[in-house]
């Protein structure tokens, strides 16, 4: 869940500084000001779209380091260290990858990620709850699920749709705002206010369905990944270090930790998780099967 609340967090930051730049500096505007030219302000809302995504990509270790507190283990200090030095390594040979940045995150709760701009730039980092929770097999499942992230290029492919999503609530925001202003509030020169509270407006609406997109694209990897640790630890320690999860989740969260809990949701909740229910991750290790 981490990897992916990483990435969207700083995709939108990055986001909302380049449109609020380009505005300061009256880029937005001039696109605008005599009309709306559709093929400008789809270059404009792709520049920007795809932008704040790539950005937010090439600093994601950057970011995630900062943001969680990540400690880099440039030297193993203990035996655990090591240990997880070498099962990076090893999992990563395996995988075809460089190998990546190998950190510790101080929370109590069982977690991890992966993220970084390539297969070869990447950073897998763990909780230390986890390491304290589960048994060496389980962790060593859970590290080859993040190895199978990166192997699969995900945050490559999650920037990509990422850059595609952003441009269309960019420039379909913008085009409502422009029709509500000129049709129904009949503004003739320029944009009124009507103009920059509907593009607001039509930017959360829209925001909301293109993240439904990315979560469905997460959690279809999420599967691939599982698999990807099944194959390098062993399906039996990937599924027993899902029903460690599982029941560790089924407790209720803290109210602060309910946003990352990693066991899914229903209904239309379900649609904004970043990772499917668990039970349905054990029941497809068990059964052999993978999404693409």
């Amino acid at each position: 869940m981490k990897r992916v609340f990483l990435f969207l967090a700083t995709n939108l930051a990055i986001v909302l500084v380049l449109s609020v730049t380009m505005r300061v500096l009256g880029v937005e505007p001039y696109l605008t000001a005599n009309g709306l030219n559709l093929g400008s302000l789809l270059i404009f809302a792709a520049v920007m779209g795809f932008g704040g995504s790539l950005i937010s990509l090439v600093i994601s270790k950057w970011s995630a380091k900062r943001m969680m507190g990540v400690r880099v283990i440039d030297a193993p200090a203990n035996e655990i260290e090591a240990w997880l030095l070498d099962t990076v390594g090893r999992h990563a040979r395996q995988a075809g990858i460089g190998m990546p940045e190998v950190g510790v995150f101080e929370t109590p709760a069982p977690n991890a990620f992966a993220t970084g701009m390539s297969r070869n730039n990447a950073l897998v980092a763990v909780s230390t709850g986890l390491l304290q929770q589960m048994s060496r097999d389980e962790v060593e499942a859970v590290i080859g699920h993040e190895v199978a992230h990166v192997a699969n290029g995900d945050m490559v492919t999650l920037a990509l749709i990422q850059g595609v999503v952003n441009t269309f609530v960019m420039f379909l925001s913008r085009v409502v705002g422009h029709l509500v202003d000129k049709i129904v509030f009949r503004t003739e020169e320029g944009h009124g206010p009507a103009f920059f509270v509907t593009m607001i407006v039509s930017e959360l609406v829209l925001g909301v369905l293109a993240t439904m997109i990315v979560m469905w694209f997460s959690r279809q990897r999420e599967f691939r990944a599982d698999a990807g640790g099944a194959r390098l630890a062993g399906r039996g320690a990937m599924i027993s270090a899902l029903e460690r999860l599982k029941a560790a989740q089924e407790a209720p969260l803290p109210d602060r930790m309910a946003a990352f809990g990693i066991a899914g949701g229903r209904g239309f909740g379900r649609l904004l998780m970043s990772h499917p229910p668990l039970d349905e991750r054990i029941a497809a290790l068990r059964n052999n099967r993978t999404s693409s």
